[in-house]
């Protein structure tokens, strides 16, 4: 996978890439799960298609025993990696815009933050995030990446783990980038200095 860094974001422990989440290598990934934790369609059931059945059971547990209602928006909780390259599944519900007073950058940012988190406590040295809440959930794209690289900035400042830090999007299409007013894709993304202008799923 080509990857970049955004730019204000520090390139030893940041990048973008295209690719397949459930086949990165790293410590855990970061699932855009419902609240119901049963899994669902793109990211959600991408994950519970590739983990197979223990990431499921997992979550089944949680459900009956620490939370009976449901995920809530922003919050995070972890599962095995089942069959993933990642030990662990860290599953976040994102905000659906519109939906929430106005809280929506807060909760979005809540998910990211608690991720990051979760992954510090659970020794991990690298992480991967899907783009949440930009699919179905209807986050503005750009209003997205600008809560996302905040957080990223804020923790990178201050957190040293975890070490690598990895957004990973579908494909070269689904990602808008500007180096000028030009997108950068495939081997361009060595050539060019891009700015995070949008995040999607």
């Amino acid at each position: 996978m080509d990857k970049i860094t955004p730019a204000g974001l520090p390139a030893d422990r940041v990048r973008i890439c295209v690719g397949d989440l459930t086949q990165i290598e790293v410590d855990v990934i970061v699932n855009a799960a419902n609240s119901g934790l049963m899994g669902g369609g793109g990211v959600d059931g991408a994950i519970h298609r590739a983990g197979g059945p223990a990431i499921l059971a997992d979550c089944r547990r949680l459900r009956e025993t620490v939370l009976p209602d449901g995920l809530p928006t922003g919050q995070v909780v972890e599962t095995t990696g089942g069959r993933l390259p990642a030990r662990y599944v860290l599953h976040t519900v994102g905000p659906v815009w519109g939906r929430h007073g106005g809280d929506e950058a807060a909760l979005l940012a809540a998910c990211y933050r608690n991720a990051l988190a979760r992954a510090a406590a659970l020794e991990c040295a690298s992480i991967a995030f899907p783009a949440i809440s930009t699919g179905i959930y209807g986050y503005p794209h750009v209003d997205a990446a600008q809560v996302v690289a905040g957080v990223l900035a804020d923790w990178c400042a201050s957190m040293a783990q975890p070490e690598r830090i990895v957004l990973v999007f579908f494909s070269p299409a689904t990602v808008r980038y500007s180096a000028g007013s030009a997108d950068c894709h495939g081997s361009e993304w060595k050539e060019k200095s891009p700015r995070m202008c949008g995040l999607f799923r």
